[in-house]
């Protein structure tokens, strides 16, 4: 493989690629780049360690999606980087507490153009969301953020989406019913149960299904 193909694979420039070799792998792309070489990220930094996950006796499904490194708005992107908007709700000013789902002028998250491209994402379609209350727990916390592909809206059973429910943001796992509806379910079933809509139901709740989420981020 030639150097400009190793880079085309990792959805970076040859001149990336080199400065890896010079400086070392950026910590926000190490465990992108560990996972597409099937490597442990330990192994690929310092060179300790097993170099394979199944040599610790554990094999795992977890994958690796989006790395996190300190950056502020006077960061400048790489040119391997974009910058993913938020959504938010919106109080109207005479709505007597209605809200609409708009995009946040100053809240964005950086992403590698090649979790995005893994995910086969458009960088125009993706959008974060914030996750808010105890539905979703214990997978999504309270002030989890969750990246969602507006260009994928057609439910795929038990995948989770965001909604537009008349102007909550809401995020839980979908389940088609007949007739176009759907039914949404919470982690936490306990507390919150199932909610069916037909399709009439959605129309007339205003509920969107505003993308299929891609990536998460937890804090706890």
């Amino acid at each position: 493989m030639t150097p400009t193909e190793a880079a085309r694979s990792f959805g970076v420039t040859t001149q990336n690629l080199n400065n890896w070799f010079s400086r070392g792998i950026p910590s926000r792309q190490l465990l992108a780049v560990a996972q597409h070489l099937k490597v442990r990220p330990e192994w690929l930094s310092a060179g300790t360690g097993p170099r394979d996950a199944e040599q610790y006796g554990v094999k795992s499904n977890a994958t690796y999606l989006g790395p996190i490194d300190a950056w502020d708005d006077g960061t400048p992107l790489d040119d391997d980087e974009v910058y993913v908007p938020f959504l938010k709700e919106v109080e109207l000013s005479a709505g007597q507490g209605r809200t609409i789902v708009a995009e946040s002028p100053n809240r964005k998250l950086r992403f590698g153009k090649l979790t995005l491209r893994r995910q086969n994402v458009q960088p125009s379609e993706a959008v974060c969301v914030g996750v808010s209350g105890n539905s979703m727990e214990p997978v999504l916390p309270d002030g989890s953020v969750v990246g969602i592909n507006k260009g994928s809206t057609s439910v795929v059973d038990g995948k989770m989406y965001a909604l537009d429910h008349g102007g909550q943001l809401r995020v839980k796992m979908l389940y088609r019913l007949p007739g176009g509806g759907i039914r949404m379910r919470s982690f936490n079933r306990e507390e919150h149960g199932d909610e069916e809509y037909t399709a009439q139901e959605m129309l007339d709740q205003e509920i969107t299904i505003l993308g299929k989420v891609f990536w998460s981020s937890v804090l706890w």
